[in-house]
């Protein structure tokens, strides 16, 4: 069944799944950061934050989601939608802020340090609910922020992610990484399934052609899923017909789909690793390519293409030498 779908057949299969209602959900979530501190910090994080709309102007949205409150009385009647509290400082200032009365708030606090002569620098993960983590950056900028602020803060805003993306451009490219991953690890799970499922002799008696065809088709549902979500995030309103512009970026993470099945195959056990890995690693082309698209007006060049096929390959193949590993020490 899966050998017999042309590309037009699948793209028919798929679009029954797509939600272009539920994306449209996700782009009105209410969200909103807090920022304290210096005054003169904040301000400059507040128009980093809203840097990049058209034309400079910033919409009255986007603003609403970025208020300044006072650490030391934070006055907020209503937190349901706030993500984050972001608490801007400078080195040397005493023996540094006070941030117990945020824990309050009950959401995640991001104590920032501005020190000009160190180096960008966080925790690994993004804090809890009502947890504080410092983090320090040499300046209020993308390229010093972009390494674990701005993605943990992005972590700490799961469920509005393309919310965030579509009011605070700064944001996308962070949103979009976050988004890819995402599908990538769902597009892993269906492909682990199917797998297992191809590898126990009576469920791929039964199931075996259904499933392979089923993991094609939730497997591409997933990408295109993925490529509305980003387009989204950076300000497009989602619109199925677009997709055929994107469609090449879509064919290559076919393509290693049927690598994946091909391989799974040769060696039953490594193949179930190698097929899942394929699926992540033809995910993240995906969420990469059309990230490019969306950030450069174009897709990648062959050599540009080429490097990130060289390089996904190459995590694909890591991950499946490590399931195999585990395997065999179990």
């Amino acid at each position: 069944m899966a050998a017999v779908l042309g590309a037009r057949d699948l793209f028919k299969l798929v679009r029954k799944g797509i939600d272009v209602n539920a994306v449209r959900a996700h782009v009105r979530k209410p969200f909103r950061f807090l920022l304290c501190g210096d005054p003169s910090l904040v301000a400059e994080f507040r128009a980093l934050l809203l840097a990049g709309h058209p034309d400079g102007i910033v919409p009255f949205e986007a603003a609403a989601c970025i208020e300044t409150i006072s650490s030391s009385r934070p006055l907020i009647t209503d937190a349901r939608d706030v993500r984050a509290v972001i608490f801007l400082g400078r080195s040397g200032d005493g023996n540094g802020p006070d941030l117990a009365s945020l824990e309050v708030l009950r959401v995640p606090i991001f104590s920032l340090t501005l020190d000009a002569l160190a180096q960008s620098s966080g925790p690994p993960s993004a804090p809890a609910r009502g947890a504080i983590a410092q983090y320090v950056t040499p300046a209020i900028s993308k390229e010093a922020l972009r390494g674990r602020l701005f993605p943990h803060l992005i972590e700490a805003s799961k469920g509005v992610e393309i919310a965030v993306g579509r009011a605070l451009p700064i944001l996308r490219e962070t949103v979009a990484a976050k988004l890819t991953r995402d599908a990538a690890n769902n597009s892993l799970k269906v492909a682990l399934a199917s797998a297992v499922v191809d590898h126990i002799p009576i469920f791929g008696i039964v199931l075996g052609a259904f499933a392979s065809a089923g993991d094609t088709v939730a497997i591409t549902a997933i990408q295109m899923m993925l490529l509305l979500h980003i387009e989204a995030a950076y300000g497009r309103d989602p619109d199925v017909a677009r997709m055929w512009q994107l469609l090449p970026v879509i064919g290559g993470g076919l393509g290693w789909r049927t690598l994946a099945r091909e391989l799974a195959g040769f060696v039953p056990v490594a193949g179930i690793a190698i097929k899942g890995a394929i699926a992540y690693a033809g995910t993240i082309v995906v969420g990469e390519g059309v990230m490019f698209f969306l950030e450069h007006g174009d897709h990648m060049s062959k050599s540009e293409a080429a490097a990130m096929y060289e390089r996904t390959k190459n995590d694909a193949l890591q991950f499946a030498r490590d399931f195999i590993s585990k395997l065999k020490k179990s």
